[in-house]
């Protein structure tokens, strides 16, 4: 009998992540989503499940509590996973003397140890059977420091660098690791940051969606959502430090 195979979500009870279980689902991937809120979770399992056929199971995990992440480590390296999506992260805006310090270090767990754990989780049986995704949902943030989200800026960049560096690792193996950056995008995030008016111009899940399955498709290592946003992140590569720090506090909003 074949052993079921999986399609995971981390962040799945809200923004991107629904988007992303949606899409799996109806291409007819089984789905282990993942978050906090169970209540969210069965309600999209059910859905997904009715609408396209597929099996959807929830597992409540706060990402930022380091039991509960090894515990869905130990879980997912004992499953066939042929694509880990590590959404689930988030942001925290004001000057960093002023941010509660556990909300900081739970940010860094969530968005950089998380993610890290995870992979390593599902990446051995990717390997022995030639193929697999790993999809690292970076930012915009990740190409410069940004003054009034320091933290966060400083997780995205941990995750485009190592993702980079896993596409070159496994990219002669079948295994593909994408790293997809978007800008801002129509989600809970800003009111989640602590700040909804902040950076208004916004992409739409959907298109940060087709935007990261095309680049999956093309076996790219990195993209970055939207041409205006990819305009932005080449431009820091050319403008001195202090400049391009100057800037991204005025976008924060800081």
């Amino acid at each position: 009998m074949q052993s079921t195979t999986w399609a995971v979500v981390t962040g799945a009870s809200s923004g991107l992540g629904v988007h992303f279980a949606e899409r799996l689902a109806s291409d007819g991937s089984n789905l282990i989503l993942v978050a906090r809120s169970v209540d969210k979770l069965e309600t999209l399992a059910e859905r997904l499940s009715l609408a396209h056929g597929v099996r959807a199971e929830v597992r409540q995990v706060d990402l930022s509590d380091a039991a509960q992440r090894a515990a869905l480590a130990d879980e997912l390296a004992t499953l066939q996973v042929h694509t880990l999506i590590n959404n689930a992260g988030f942001g925290s805006m004001g000057n960093f003397d002023q941010l509660d310090r556990g909300r900081l270090l739970s940010e860094i767990a969530v968005n950089a140890t998380a993610l890290t754990e995870l992979s390593h989780a599902v990446v051995g049986r990717m390997l022995a059977h030639g193929r697999g995704a790993i999809v690292n949902v970076a930012s915009t943030a990740a190409f410069q420091p940004i003054p009034t989200m320091a933290v966060y800026a400083a997780t995205k960049s941990y995750v485009l660098r190592l993702s980079l560096a896993l596409w070159e690792e496994l990219h002669p193996t079948g295994v593909r690791v994408l790293a997809v950056c978007p800008g801002p995008t129509e989600t809970e995030f800003f009111a989640t940051a602590g700040n909804d008016q902040a950076m208004r111009w916004r992409r739409t899940p959907e298109q940060v969606i087709d935007t990261t399955f095309e680049a999956l498709s093309a076996h790219r290592p990195y993209v970055v959502d939207g041409w205006n946003n990819r305009a932005l992140s080449l431009a820091t590569r050319f403008a001195p430090t202090w400049l391009t720090v100057k800037l991204a506090r005025r976008i924060a909003g800081g």
